[in-house]
């Protein structure tokens, strides 16, 4: 546990990053494809470049690691230099959550997080830089977490972003053996949302009842999330068919919002990478949790 306002975090199960539990069980084979995609890439441009082509994109591949260097460390010091950091006085509940997160994940040092202006949007992310980790929480998701709103959201949306760290997704190296596939239609998308799935599953045994609320935040914003009906929600990944649903979902980063909720209220299985759900089911304990 890490101590918080001089008090130790609240004791939780703690999350095994590999365990079936979270890890999306399409994330490693896809992970693996992507690796070599990347080999192949190199293997590609070093032939190229012995027969004398030095064209664009075969620079662009050798620079590669370079760049995302570049990349992330520049991402890393704008946080340093413009973010506000989340500090036992400043934004103590979100250090607080994040303190929460990485005990029960298992990590040896919390991340560091920052709070940036979100001048209306509704993002989180995570990212790292050498031995560093760090989560930036948009500043809008703090009003979510206030009283009148949905305080379990922000700390299922810290987990989730806790969770992407936990679960290796922030590491350089896997990030440039990934890199190639990013620009394979299919795979990179894949690989992305079965990432997502995983960290989803952080931020659900971070705050289970948190679901919704972040469900609904992302889809109606912080002002309207009391509106939205998760079961409702949920329940269009199932009825909503055809062509097009299935197009956009398998080339999105992020599971499609309506699938996203049926992963996390259907904990028997896990979230649909591919295919959408073929049944309805129903989480009385979720749905029980939205209502209070």
């Amino acid at each position: 546990m890490y101590p918080v306002n001089g008090q130790a975090a609240a004791p939780a199960v703690r999350v095994s990053p590999g365990s079936d539990a979270v890890r999306h069980p399409w994330e490693i084979p896809l992970l693996v494809l992507a690796v070599l995609t990347t080999v192949v890439t190199y293997v590609v441009a070093i032939v190229l470049i012995a027969a004398g082509d030095l064209s664009t994109w075969i620079l662009v591949v050798l620079a590669a690691p370079i760049l995302l260097f570049l990349a992330r460390g520049q991402l890393y010091g704008s946080q340093q230099v413009n973010g506000i950091k989340m500090t036992p006085s400043q934004f103590p509940e979100g250090y607080r959550l994040v303190a929460e997160a990485a005990a029960r994940f298992g990590m040896k040092t919390p991340p560091d997080a920052y709070v940036v202006l979100g001048n209306g949007r509704i993002n989180a992310f995570a990212s790292g830089h050498g031995f560093r980790r760090f989560v930036v929480v948009y500043s809008d998701l703090f009003e979510v977490g206030g009283q009148a709103r949905e305080p379990d959201a922000l700390a299922f949306i810290i987990g989730h972003e806790v969770g992407h760290i936990a679960a290796g997704h922030a590491s350089y190296w896997r990030q440039w053996g990934q890199f190639a596939s990013n620009y394979i239609p299919v795979i990179g998308s894949s690989l992305s949302r079965s990432m997502e799935y995983t960290a989803d599953n952080f931020g659900f045994h971070m705050r289970p009842q948190g679901a919704p609320g972040a469900m609904g935040v992302l889809g109606a914003g912080k002002y309207l999330v009391g509106l939205v009906g998760f079961d409702e929600l949920a329940d269009r990944a199932t009825l909503e068919s055809g062509f097009f649903p299935w197009f956009v979902n398998i080339l999105s980063s992020h599971p499609v919002l309506t699938w996203r909720a049926a992963a996390l209220r259907n904990r028997t299985h896990s979230g649909h990478l591919f295919f959408r759900p073929g049944q309805l089911y129903r989480n009385q304990a979720l749905t029980t949790a939205q209502s209070n």
